[in-house]
């Protein structure tokens, strides 16, 4: 499969990335053993660079995978955490549950937040700071939705690397168009950042868009890669393939496994607002004393299930 170097990193990455997010416990919610085997084909596969978080809980069959391969791959994680404390805390939790000595990418994870980012986090980027000058961690970067924040990041000489929200519709993305994004992009790329993107099939609201989608985000000069969400072999062969220029008129995309929606029961929602303040998108509302999912808009990310404590939001 066919590499980048990730900006002016000494990564060389896969343009395919696989995406933990979907299998995890957020939205799938599949069994560790068969998340492990189909990360494990996938790597056996050739792809070498996995996306995943702190909030997606998907360390486990990570760890396992590169276990029952033998393969490193890179890997990027993210996390939410503000302080210095919170931040080495969650450098820690992921290298001991990955079961690895450095994280090659570790991202501070404000998909909402715009520039002021660099300041409310700026004890947490301190602590990543730090860590990659001790060796522990390769690379710097943000995730996050804001085509403001992305821009910030273009001239943030701390930032290695930047992973913004991007896709054909420009659903999901914040304080600004789809077209002042790819100017943001461009911005970052100008400056050496290592670009890798998320939401390409807008979190599977254009499946059915799939190789116009895809060619969008592929066309855009310097992305080095685009990560996936894949949960099935199916799945996982298909982006393969398309990635790699190997489809006919015989393969056939597994788009049942793409299509998901999230709800919140009513009777079991106590109206406490987490989820509102949790949603990237902002299209979560309260209408009758309960909070209701504007499903046009929705990302599907499933960030919501984690900040509810009634455990009100359901994939359905």
């Amino acid at each position: 499969m066919k590499k980048n170097r990730l900006g002016h990193t000494d990564l060389h990455v896969t343009e395919l990335c696989f995406g933990a997010l979907p299998f995890g416990p957020l939205q799938k919610n599949i069994p560790v053993e068969e998340c492990t085997e189909i990360l494990s084909e996938a790597l056996r596969a050739g792809i070498n660079f996995i996306d995943t978080a702190q909030m997606y809980q998907t360390y486990e069959p990570i760890r396992r995978a590169m276990k029952a391969t033998g393969i490193r791959p890179i890997i990027a994680t993210k996390s939410t955490a503000a302080s210095y404390e919170a931040m080495q805390k969650a450098v820690e939790e992921a290298r001991t549950q990955l079961d690895v000595d450095t994280i090659d990418i570790f991202l501070v994870h404000a998909a909402r937040i715009d520039e002021s980012v660099f300041t409310q986090r700026a004890d947490a980027i301190r602590c990543l700071l730090d860590m990659k000058e001790k060796g522990v961690i390769r690379a710097v970067g943000i995730s996050t939705h804001s085509v403001r924040a992305v821009h910030a990041a273009a001239v943030n000489r701390n930032m290695d690397v930047i992973f913004p929200i991007l896709n054909l519709n420009g659903i999901g993305i914040l304080h600004g168009t789809r077209e002042e994004m790819e100017d943001a992009i461009s911005a970052c790329i100008a400056n050496g950042k290592g670009v890798y993107l998320m939401k390409a099939l807008g979190g599977g609201t254009l499946i059915d868009q799939y190789d116009q989608a895809m060619s969008y985000v592929r066309s855009i000069p310097g992305i080095a890669s685009v990560a996936m969400g894949m949960v099935s072999r199916e799945e996982l062969t298909y982006n393969i393939r398309y990635f790699n220029g190997e489809l006919n008129d015989t393969d056939v995309r597994p788009a049942a496994q793409n299509k998901k929606r999230f709800i919140v029961v009513k009777v079991l929602c106590n109206n406490c607002g987490n989820c509102r303040t949790t949603c990237p998108n902002e299209v979560i509302e309260e209408e009758g004393g309960v909070s209701v999912i504007r499903e046009d808009k929705c990302l599907t990310c499933g960030y919501c299930v984690s900040s509810c404590n009634q455990f009100a939001i359901r994939m359905v």
